[in-house]
């Protein structure tokens, strides 16, 4: 019995130590980042209409769609936001929003020329995107941990070291925006008054900052 159990006491013994050599294993923490540019291709604006009536409202919302198919832009691309009626309002006792999304095909001054009308009562941007941006994002993310790699592999190769099996991987929270504006509407875009929109500003695709994306990898490998 007692050679059971001092036996039972070497293996216990034993498999603390084991666990404390793979707990107090050498590790390098690195941190890998990568960055791309990617050019929108797809943007959504925010529309309001106005009419003394209703009537008068739903033949400016006709005219409304009238416009935007004529420039390229499907029914299916547009929709409904919110009406309003303003009983106390000598003027804009109507209003109804819509948003409706163009893509790089889109001439983008011939539908602001086309909507420079009295009963439209603004215009904006709500969202500039690309619509394989997920994707793209993914692309970042594995490049920046294979930046990762990379640094732990050339610093350990300095000192004679290997890198081992990664230990820990950590995407890092990056803050930096993937909404842009064009740069022609970053002091007056927040909200157009299209009576007086200036005609000589580049509205197109080409007037459009790339949508920056980068993203952090925090990662810790064996020491080899």
């Amino acid at each position: 019995m007692k050679l059971k159990h001092f036996l039972f006491i070497g293996i216990f013994t034993l498999g603390s130590l084991i666990n404390a050599q793979e707990i107090k294993k050498n590790v390098i923490e690195v941190t890998g980042v990568a960055e791309m540019e990617v050019e929108p291709d797809e943007i959504i604006f925010n529309i309001g209409i106005k009419a003394d009536n209703k009537n008068q409202l739903a033949e400016n919302e006709k005219l409304l769609f009238e416009n935007l198919k004529n420039n390229g832009v499907k029914n299916e691309d547009i929709k409904f936001k919110s009406m309003y009626q303003n009983i106390y309002s000598k003027t804009q006792k109507f209003t109804k929003s819509f948003q409706f999304k163009v893509n790089a095909e889109t001439n983008m001054s011939k539908i602001f020329e086309d909507l420079n009308q009295k009963w439209v009562i603004n215009l904006n941007i709500a969202e500039i995107k690309n619509t394989k941006i997920a994707d793209f994002r993914k692309t970042v993310k594995i490049n920046a941990l294979k930046a990762a790699k990379e640094k732990a592999d050339y610093l350990l190769e300095s000192i004679n070291k290997k890198t081992g099996t990664p230990m820990e991987i950590v995407e890092i929270e990056d803050y930096m925006s993937d909404s842009v504006l064009p740069m022609a509407f970053k002091s007056r875009l927040a909200n157009v008054q299209m009576e007086t929109a200036d005609a000589t500003v580049d509205y197109s695709f080409d007037n459009i900052e790339n949508i920056k994306l980068k993203y952090s990898i925090k990662t810790k490998y064996e020491i080899l």
